[in-house]
């Protein structure tokens, strides 16, 4: 899962650099949990974009490039395992607890 919480917070920095912390730890757990219930309600995989850019999410337009990456890998999972799971939120608590990781990777790739 942190590797998950790495690769889309990297797709998303763009738009961090208006963000809090817990601002853009929010909103990368509400992408995560709109890919997780377009899961439990059957969309196609190759639909997940569409349908959740169709649905006028609130949060930044920056964040949605996530949405490929995390369809892929809740896809890869059991749908039984996603009913009694809250991805967005194990999401937003990794995102904050790797949060200075991923501030350092994103400098990182910045200066190379």
């Amino acid at each position: 899962m942190i590797r998950i919480v790495l690769a889309a917070a990297l797709l998303a920095a763009p738009a961090y650099a208006s963000e809090s912390k817990e601002q853009s730890c929010k909103y990368q757990g509400q992408v995560m949990a709109a890919v997780q219930q377009a899961r439990l309600d059957r969309v196609k995989q190759e639909d997940v974009e569409q349908t959740i850019l169709g649905s006028e999410p609130e949060w930044p337009a920056a964040y949605s490039k996530a949405i490929p990456q995390l369809t892929s890998h809740v896809y890869a999972m059991k749908r039984r395992d996603l009913k009694g799971t809250d991805l967005g939120a194990l999401f937003e608590q990794q995102c904050l607890q790797n949060w200075d990781q991923i501030q350092a990777m994103q400098k990182q790739l910045k200066s190379n």
